[in-house]
């Protein structure tokens, strides 16, 4: 017997649990709130869940958090050009590989989910399946082929098809997937070759009983009588450019002087937006902290008139879903966004649509809402009633485990007790396997 092998009994002695372990690069964990939605869905289920990820802001090496083992590498950025993604990816997945391989010592692991972007830890969850027969769940988040054309319009037609390439050799690895989106899991059908019944729709769906408002904080409106919040990332695709010059619109060429604005988040984009704001004279107006806790951010909601969802009309915008969207309804604000399809398919009668990129009608929709408290009001309740009774995590977390114990032999998880009415273009229940349709 290999010292591995007396490593992995001794592992196996100690527990019969079922090890899973989950691999995220772009965030990291607990603050990826998907991962930690699954992760958890996971360990309350009964599973030994270790989660793989970049370190964050008071994180560390090693930790474990709710019963959740969490191992990070420190985190890597050299920019955001092309080349340097290349170097980015190339050095998460060496770090990845070193430390899953570490936890393996602990124990085989049952199933291996990889979440992107970006798509390149199939090469690791191929060997495991070799080695131990670990199955691989893939976790659809982003469209990395259409992320790039979105990020660079201009960018190389080769680097496009090796996105492509890896894309599908992630698809063809995975023993099953679960995509965030009906739009998600037609691509992977249609373009990653997966059958129906392998593909299955899992939202990000909020937790309505921690994400709810609460008692404004009067303070956070600076003076002024009404704010206008963002939370979310800040990078080149997601239109926080956009909603400054909305603002720059609302401020300096409707006059309202009244109008503040919140713009939560971080990214690689953040420091030309904050000289973009401040060139635009806005610095008073429009308030850029960062990443916020937890805490501040449901403070903001709380306090906020209307939810900003500025994102742009690209090839990779208009088949997401923004998990901001669905935050903001469950703090019953209503939503200002651009008419892309899978946010119709989530927000529906919570938002007010405009002309994707257009500025003029993005600025002239914030103000009507804003005059009008009677129009904010029912679709914030709309809103937050969808989100109770069809978008909450509970209805995806039971799909979400089910594709887990169909790998590992368990017991079946029962339904949820209501399943989500069917609604918006052909949008099937929560978690349903896909067929070819929009969920």
């Amino acid at each position: 017997m290999t010292s591995q092998d007396g490593a992995d009994a001794a592992a196996g002695a100690a527990g019969d649990r079922p090890r899973v372990l989950i691999i995220v690069q772009n965030l990291p964990v607990p603050f990826d709130r998907r991962v930690w939605l699954e992760s958890r869905t996971l360990r309350d289920a009964g599973y030994d869940v270790t989660v793989v990820c970049p370190t964050g802001e008071g994180t560390g090496a090693e930790q474990v958090v709710d019963g959740v083992r969490i191992v990070a590498y420190p985190a890597y950025a050299p920019g955001g050009s092309a080349l340097g993604y290349l170097g980015e990816y190339a050095y998460s997945f060496l770090a990845t590989a070193r430390l899953a391989l570490r936890e393996r010592r602990r124990g085989r692991f049952d199933v291996v989910q990889a979440c992107n972007p970006p798509d390149i830890f199939w090469p690791l969850a191929r060997w495991l399946r070799l080695r131990d027969g670990s199955r691989f769940v893939f976790d659809h988040h982003d469209l990395c082929p259409e992320l790039f054309q979105s990020r660079f319009p201009d960018g190389r037609r080769a680097l496009h098809r090796g996105l492509l390439f890896l894309e599908r050799q992630t698809f063809r690895a995975a023993d099953r997937v679960t995509s965030t989106n009906g739009s998600y899991a037609e691509i992977a059908v249609r373009r990653g070759g997966k059958a129906h019944e392998h593909v299955t729709v899992v939202r990000t769906g909020p937790d309505p009983t921690r994400l709810r408002r609460g008692e404004p904080v009067p303070a956070l409106r600076r003076g002024r009588e009404h704010l206008v919040a963002y939370v979310g990332v800040m990078g080149p695709q997601d239109g926080v450019d956009l909603a400054i010059a909305a603002a720059d619109v609302v401020v300096h060429g409707m006059g309202r002087d009244d109008i503040g604005f919140c713009l939560m988040g971080a990214g690689d984009e953040r420091e030309r937006l904050l000289a973009e704001r401040d060139r635009r004279g806005l610095a008073d107006h429009v308030e850029m902290p960062g990443r916020v806790s937890d805490e501040v951010m449901a403070q903001v909601l709380s306090t906020a008139d209307l939810g900003l969802c500025p994102d742009p009309l690209n090839p990779l915008n208009d088949v997401s879903t923004m998990n901001k969207t669905m935050e903001y309804m469950a703090f019953e604000l209503p939503v200002v966004a651009f008419d892309l399809r899978e946010t119709r398919v989530s927000a529906q009668d919570a938002a007010r649509y405009v002309t994707p990129n257009s500025v003029e009608e993005y600025a002239a929709a914030i103000v009507e809402l804003v005059d009008d408290p009677q129009a904010r009001a029912r679709m914030g309740s709309l809103g937050r009633r969808r989100v109770e009774e069809q978008l909450a995590w509970p209805y995806q977390s039971a799909a979400y485990r089910r594709v887990f114990d169909e790998l590992v032999g368990a017991a079946p998880v029962s339904a949820p007790t209501q399943t989500p009415a069917v609604t918006g273009v052909a949008e099937v229940g929560a978690g349903s396997p896909v067929a070819g349709s929009e969920a």
